[in-house]
């Protein structure tokens, strides 16, 4: 096990260039099983994550092949096989195995996946929407156990808006007999890079992207190439980085539109934001005034960077309130801000955060945003050493932090935990 040591107080300067998305990745992986031949997945993420989805492949009899950042995946060897356990309990993603392996095989056994632990996430969408496509679902000592004699299209309706439980239906549906539509969708943009991945593997899926996704199943899916879209939550980290130690970063490989919510917020603080057609440059300044943030669903500002927000929100002078109307208590790194002198309080779904200045302390992630949270903080301090344990939940997110902070400037580096 390793810590993060951050000696703070330096501007973060410079261009970094931002991976493929995470959250897309996890999902393409297990999509490709539904092909039956090669499928090529380029600007793919090197994270633990994608690491243990790989061996997942290959465990159900997939042969994977890396080759700098793309990934070769050979589906045709590729059996049903029952996970009750392993490696599907260290993601919380793996529940996209039940959508891929229920399209492709009819039936699928996939132990209750792990990943962050924030808040319990439960998979009753992803159920009903098995369910309404014919499928028999029940719950076997912790595994869910999936089986159709044959798939039937239909009309689904989410009644949250979930990015898993969407794309996990647009998987089995894909290779559905006849429509289907699901209705509150999410709108995410990785939904619809797994559209366009399906799409260009022979699946018939419109409207990916609106609040109704419409899915024509087909017979037989093929390999193709795809390039998976940049990670909006990736840059955002860095964006909101730049701005706390009042640097002035480019953040290159972008879609702008998919930072609006993030770009509003640092603007209405007091930050220099400059928009070009791939590329965001910060600039930070001396001073920022406090804001309120509401976290929702997409467009609105992501859940996933309430945490880091939270630390540049320490920043600004007087008091601002962060509220998150997706999770309501994934506020973990609240406590361990505190410890590093952060004026903060929860109140429900809300924390109410005063200006102040921070500390150097030893401080532990207790999940992947969270982890990022307290590397922006250790950025900010001026005097000392902070040290971040549970590095492992960092991994999952962001790939060569260590050399990308180190490249902008940042003092940073890697010890083992003793």
């Amino acid at each position: 096990m390793e810590k993060l040591m951050i000696r703070g107080g330096h501007p973060l300067r410079g261009t970094v260039t931002i991976s493929g998305a995470k959250n897309s990745a996890v999902a393409l992986l297990p999509a490709a099983l539904l092909a039956e031949t090669e499928v090529r997945l380029d600007n793919l993420p090197r994270l633990s994550d994608v690491a243990v989805y790989a061996e997942i492949l290959e465990e159900l009899g997939g042969r994977v092949s890396w080759n700098q950042d793309s990934m070769v995946i050979d589906p045709s060897g590729l059996r049903s096989k029952a996970m009750p356990n392993g490696k599907v309990k260290l993601l919380r993603a793996s529940y996209y195995l039940m959508g891929a392996m229920l399209g492709r095989f009819g039936e699928a056994t996939i132990g209750l996946p792990g990943g962050c632990n924030f808040e319990p996430r439960p998979i009753d969408q992803h159920i009903k929407g098995f369910e309404a496509l014919g499928a028999t679902v029940t719950n076997d000592h912790g595994s869910i156990r999936i089986f159709a004699k044959e798939l039937r299209g239909a009309k689904v309706y989410l009644d949250v808006a979930s990015v898993g439980a969407t794309i996990n239906i647009m998987l089995a549906a894909s290779r559905a007999k006849g429509s289907t539509i699901i209705e509150n969708a999410a709108k995410e943009p990785e939904i619809i890079d797994v559209a366009t991945l399906l799409n260009a593997m022979g699946a018939r899926i419109k409207g990916a992207g609106t609040d109704t996704i419409r899915i024509e199943g087909v017979d037989a899916m093929h390999g193709c190439r795809h390039s998976i879209i940049p990670d909006r939550i990736q840059a955002a980290t860095y964006m909101i980085a730049a701005a706390a130690t009042r640097g002035d970063m480019l953040v290159d490989n972008v879609i702008p539109k998919h930072l609006e919510a993030v770009t509003a917020k640092l603007q209405e603080l007091g930050v220099h934001v400059y928009e070009m057609d791939e590329a965001i440059r910060i600039v930070g300044q001396p001073t920022y005034e406090a804001v309120d943030v509401k976290a929702l669903i997409y467009p609105g500002f992501a859940t996933d960077m309430q945490s880091p927000m939270t630390s540049l929100l320490t920043q600004a002078n007087g008091v601002s309130i962060l509220t998150d109307y997706v999770y309501s208590n994934r506020f973990k790194h609240v406590p361990e801000l505190v410890r590093m002198g952060a004026n903060i309080r929860v109140e429900g779904r809300s924390a109410i955060i005063e200006g102040s200045k921070l500390n150097a302390a030893k401080v532990k992630a207790a999940d992947l945003r969270a982890g990022a949270a307290l590397v922006v903080a250790g950025l900010t301090v001026e005097d000392g050493i902070t040290e971040v344990s549970g590095v492992e939940y960092i991994d999952r997110g962001y790939d060569y932090l260590v050399d990308n902070l180190r490249m902008l400037g940042a003092d940073v580096w890697r010890e083992a935990k003793s």
